[in-house]
């Protein structure tokens, strides 16, 4: 069956082999999930990209296709940037050995690559605890990639270039890779930058286990000062996540309020005082200052003597009278008279 598989491998040589580029044998935990990438052609950036499940090609079938819904435990997704689709696999099984990574092509034969998948029920042959890692433009990381089987030790970029010494670089990026526990080597890529982002794979003898680096632009850092602490703040809309700060912003909104609120109540308040002294001044001056009452008091005196003497009157006009404005005239009805008369009898 090997032999069979190599001979069909050379003759895929012919219809474009080299234009698909992924890992050749993979080792996976019964249970879990794989992710495989698959880097292809610039040429076939617009074409439909799908998993086949077979050892041979010619018998193998879809399972999942970039044109199509991921279905069950299979999924695919297709980067036009990096020009590589993933596809994953979840809930490994035994059956889960033979598969291509393919390219179809209208009016010709459709590109593909083969990989094989070891599923073990114990431990991997080779494996890393996530096969997604992120970091910071600038910052470094490290992977430890675990293994059981012998060989040669490599980090590569899918792709590009290996590191199959000890240090190196890989596209700018330095790699060093050191043995500090039994059966890891860890690798340590220094200086990353965005353009580091995409697939490497860590291998030890016939087998790789694919990583995905995913390298994000830091964060703009502004200043802030606060009273008597300066503060970083990664987002200039950011508010500084702790108790103090929410609690002042709390507190000021509430002043702010209680401020608008006291100074519409003096407004209210001398409006009202305004209003009522112009009504008082209204009312006072509407009310006529007229003369007082004038009182005449006539006072006849009669004296009655035994030769009927002329009677003898006395009259007497009593006035109280105020100075008024001059604009007012006193009028008949605010003038009351009145007459005393005083008679004596003949003794």
């Amino acid at each position: 069956m090997a032999v069979h598989l190599r001979v069909l491998l050379i003759l895929t040589g012919f219809t474009g082999i080299h234009s698909i580029t992924t890992v050749s044998k993979v080792s996976a935990k019964a249970g879990s999930s794989i992710s495989i990438p698959c880097l292809y052609d610039s040429k076939y950036i617009n074409h439909v990209k799908y998993l086949c499940k077979g050892y041979y090609w010619s018998s193998c079938s879809y399972i999942v296709k970039t044109n199509q819904q991921n279905s069950g435990r299979f999924s695919i997704s297709d980067d036009n940037t990096r020009r590589i689709f993933t596809v994953t696999i979840k809930e490994l099984a035994d059956e889960d050995t033979h598969y291509w990574c393919a390219v179809e092509i209208n009016g010709g034969a459709d590109v593909k690559e083969y990989f094989h998948l070891s599923v073990t029920k114990d431990t991997p042959h080779l494996y890393v605890d996530h096969q997604e890692v992120t970091s910071l433009n600038g910052d470094n990381i490290s992977i430890n990639c675990s293994y059981i089987n012998t060989g040669e030790t490599k980090w590569c970029r899918l792709g590009r270039s290996c590191v199959t010494g000890w240090s190196g670089s890989i596209d700018g990026t330095n790699v060093t890779i050191s043995e500090g526990a039994p059966s890891v080597f860890t690798v340590t890529m220094s200086g990353l930058r965005t353009e580091s982002s995409g697939w490497y794979w860590c291998a030890k003898g016939d087998l790789q286990m694919p990583v995905h680096v995913t390298v994000s632009e830091r964060p703009t850092t502004i200043s802030t000062t606060t009273i008597g602490t300066t503060r970083r703040l990664t987002n200039p809309n950011h508010i500084l996540g702790d108790g103090r700060q929410s609690a002042y912003t709390h507190l000021k909104s509430l002043i702010i309020s209680l401020s608008l609120l006291i100074s519409i109540m003096v407004a209210l308040l001398i409006w009202f005082m305004l209003r009522r002294h112009k009504q008082t001044k209204a009312e006072s001056s509407a009310t006529t200052t007229a003369e007082e009452e004038v009182t005449y008091s006539i006072v006849k005196h009669k004296t009655k003597t035994s030769s009927q003497a002329e009677e003898e009157e006395t009259y007497c006009n009593v006035g109280n009278m105020r100075k008024t404005s001059p604009q007012v005239e006193a009028e008949d009805k605010d003038v009351t008279y009145s007459t005393l008369a005083q008679h004596h009898q003949k003794m």
